[in-house]
């Protein structure tokens, strides 16, 4: 039997024009958008505030089924991964990550707000971007994802949490080489899910034009740049992009940045053992971000098997911490979460992804 197409692809105005052809008044419209997106509702019968037969009518020719989840892990730090299935068959991973980003929310001025518990969505499944200590660029990029198979990423991970307030486009692929979908996913985020535009964060390995269009948005959303080098030279070996937009193309990119929205860049900065730990690149990562209004993660690296690369030693991380905060506008360690249940930074999806299908566990 031939699928129904997903109803959650259409956007407010192409639904406007069906419903218009329905002869329903376009009110119905705000109605299903709020079933779909706030209520995260998959059946058309139980929306009981639209007429019986526009129910049946949608019914008969759209699902409204959300991806299906077809594997779950959780970390003892309550990190919960899950694996999820889109309609034509690829896989991606989602991460929820509890009790974090109120730090970073507290750095941009106002006061600490209670805590929260935050989404890593992924925009691709797979990604084309080839860093080299990265899992998910040894599986290459299968295809980008639909805005609103981002979006649903949410709805499935709000049935683990209540207090699911913040998100980062920080998974699977790079948001900014799917800037539309991103950005119309995060519009979804922001208006029928109730999200503000201070608790969503895209997240680049440094693609200059999406930040400069990013930076000219008018939902000022947050930005984090994933650094992992302090020169040209080791950044071009570990990350590809770099050899398009280097360093000072970048950073004058997350300059004008700033000045467009007033939100400081957040720099990631993946300590790689023996590679870009060492008190020296410490110092020159404090000269490199100098005049940049920004805030510096530190994340000690998550092995990933088959990959080259080491966890830094515990003292080398301290160091480079204690140097950095020095010279840094804020510099903090970003605890990483989930490393057993491979949700840590730069393990997405890996094993899930050469693993046999599994039977759904929801």
């Amino acid at each position: 039997m031939e699928s129904k197409p997903d109803i959650r692809a259409l956007d407010a105005p192409v639904l406007t024009a069906l419903f218009a052809e329905l002869g329903e008044p376009a009110f119905r419209v705000d109605q299903l958008r709020r079933w779909l997106w706030t209520a995260g509702a998959e059946d058309f019968l139980a929306m009981h505030n639209l007429s019986k037969g526009l129910r049946e009518t949608l019914n008969a020719r759209f699902s409204a089924r959300l991806p299906r989840v077809v594997d779950e892990a959780c970390a003892a730090d309550g990190t919960r991964k899950l694996l999820i299935e889109l309609d034509d068959g690829a896989r991606v991973e989602t991460v929820l990550m509890p009790r974090v980003g109120w730090r970073e929310e507290e750095a941009d001025g106002g006061p600490a707000p209670e805590f929260h518990d935050t989404a890593c969505l992924s925009t691709m499944a797979g990604c084309p971007m080839g860093c080299a200590f990265c899992a998910t660029a040894k599986l290459g990029l299968t295809r980008r994802l639909a805005a609103h198979e981002i979006a649903a990423q949410i709805l499935l991970l709000r049935r683990h949490s209540e207090r699911l307030r913040n998100a980062v486009f920080m998974g699977q692929g790079e948001p900014l080489e799917n800037y539309e979908a991103t950005l119309e996913a995060a519009r979804l985020l922001l208006g029928p899910l109730g999200m503000g535009a201070r608790r969503l964060t895209v997240s680049t390995c440094g693609v200059v034009p999406g930040i400069r269009r990013l930076a000219r948005e008018p939902e000022k959303l947050k930005l984090a740049v994933s650094l992992n080098a302090p020169d040209d030279a080791l950044r071009d070996e570990l990350m590809p992009v770099n050899r398009r937009w280097p360093l000072a193309e970048l950073l004058d990119a997350c300059r004008e940045f700033y000045d467009l929205t007033g939100r400081r860049v957040t720099f990631e900065y993946v300590l790689l053992g023996g590679v870009n730990d060492s008190p020296e690149q410490a110092r020159a990562l404090v000269r490199l971000l100098h005049g940049v209004p920004h805030k510096l993660n530190l994340i000690a690296y998550n092995p990933v098997a088959g990959l080259p690369y080491r966890a830094p030693r515990d003292s080398d991380v301290e160091r480079f911490l204690e140097i950095t905060r020095r010279g840094a506008y804020a510099a903090n360690l970003r605890r990483s979460r989930g490393a057993e249940i491979a949700a840590a930074c730069g393990q997405l999806s890996l094993r899930s992804a050469t693993a046999p299908p599994e039977e759904p566990t929801t």
